[in-house]
Parts: structure tokens; C-alpha cells; sequence
């Protein structure tokens, strides 16, 4: 693997970072996009990630117990982990030492659809870890990996490897990389929209007039192209 994300990637990263969930949000309904990863929350509201998606993919074990997974080293900076463990709330498959190879390898942060534990760990180093939960059973012999870099799903969302996923205090919405210049730039446009509703408001007009000046109303409904 290369050593950083890829030029295209990491401009639409770097936009992202500059973006709220809402406005994400707001732009995939405008869209028709589902991406929001319902139930997927941070341990600490002060977290923040944005990156490409690398998935793993996790089954129940067989008579061959498998493996939880030996992938942590290999990641490239600014990537973050997704981890579709069914939403599985009693086993793990994230904790202490894949927090701390983790941080110490920049990546950008751990999204699980299912629960984590060692919690501590990362909010000592400041690692974002989004999950549906904590809980110390190891997933070791419950859980194997089924596949790398493969369609998973987090929160009701599909997500594809490459995929690029944001998070903040309100929770993780997925972007489809195929239409990640146009739902950024949509939710560019709220975010614009919203700021200057709100510089209107604090100069002493009305919420209803500033919303109808912006066209507030119309930010979030779905588009649809003419027959």
C-alpha cells in the first residue's frame, strides 16, 4: 500500500473535514443517498474523523474459529476502519492494542457497527472510535473475519471500500465515492445557506424571514430530474 491517501481522495477528504454530519446529511436526503449510519455514535462528543473506508467484514465462527483479523499494520494514514460485525453487541472486535497500533499509525478512525471495549485507551490518546456501544467480551473464537475490503453494511448503510465516512459529536454518515464531489458540494451550499441564516438572525431578523430569504425550506428536499 501507499503511504498516504491519493491526491483525488484526499481533496475530497480535506472538503469534508470543513463539513458538519447535518450538512452531510442534509445533502445525501437532497440527493436520494441513504447514508446515515443509524446507532453508530462516538465515545466522546469531541471526536471527529473524515476518510476513505477500508472494511472488514465479520461472521460468526464455524468449526474453523478463523482469525479476528491481521490487517492493522498494512493500512495506509487517514484511513478509517469499518467494521460490519452485524451489529453484534456481544462481542468484540475492537480494543486496546488496535487503538494504540491505531493511533500510532495516523489512521484516521475506527467506525463499528457492532461494539468496542478497552473505551479508556481511546480517549487517552485521542482515537476516534465510532461504535454502537462498549462491552469487554472478546470477539476471539465468537467472530471471524470474512472478508477484507468488501461491501459492508454500518448502521442500516452499505458501505464500499473507499467510501469516504464522516463523524462529529451527532454520529457517521457514509458518501459514495462515485458522488462525493457533488453531495459535498451540495452540502457546501447548506452549510453556506445555514451561516448566513443564522448572521441574519443575530443582526435582528426574524427566523421565518431570514429562513425564506435562503430558501431554507427547499435545502434538504430530494431533487428530482425531469422526465
Amino acid at each position: 500500500m501507499t503511504d498516504t491517501v491519493g491526491d483525488t481522495t484526499g481533496t475530497a477528504v480535506t472538503a469534508l473535514r470543513d463539513l458538519d454530519t447535518s450538512h452531510v446529511s442534509d445533502a445525501l436526503d437532497r440527493l436520494g443517498i441513504a447514508g446515515q449510519c443509524l446507532g453508530i455514535m462516538p465515545l466522546d462528543r469531541s471526536f471527529r474523523l473524515a476518510g476513505p473506508a477500508f472494511t472488514v467484514r465479520y461472521v460468526p465462527v464455524g468449526t474453523d474459529p478463523g482469525s479476528v483479523g491481521d490487517y492493522i499494520d498494512d493500512l495506509d494514514p487517514g484511513t478509517v476502519v469499518v467494521l460490519d460485525n452485524a451489529g453484534r453487541m456481544d462481542a468484540t472486535v475492537w480494543g486496546d492494542l488496535l487503538t494504540a497500533t491505531a493511533a500510532r499509525g495516523g489512521i484516521g478512525g475506527t467506525v463499528i457497527d457492532g461494539v468496542c471495549r478497552d473505551s479508556d485507551r481511546a480517549l487517552e490518546l485521542g482515537y476516534p472510535v465510532y461504535s454502537r456501544g462498549r462491552w469487554m467480551r472478546t470477539g476471539k473464537d465468537r467472530v471471524r473475519v470474512d472478508g477484507y475490503q468488501v461491501p459492508v453494511t454500518a448502521g442500516g448503510v452499505r458501505v464500499e471500500p473507499g467510501d469516504l465516512l464522516l463523524g462529529d459529536a451527532d454520529g457517521v454518515v457514509a458518501v459514495p465515492a462515485s458522488r462525493a464531489d457533488e453531495v459535498i458540494a451540495v452540502a457546501g451550499q447548506i452549510r453556506d445557506a445555514e451561516n448566513r441564516i443564522r448572521a441574519d438572525v443575530e443582526q435582528g431578523s426574524p427566523l421565518m424571514t431570514a429562513r425564506a430569504i435562503a430558501g431554507y425550506h427547499t435545502l434538504q428536499t430530494r431533487t428530482r430530474s425531469a422526465d
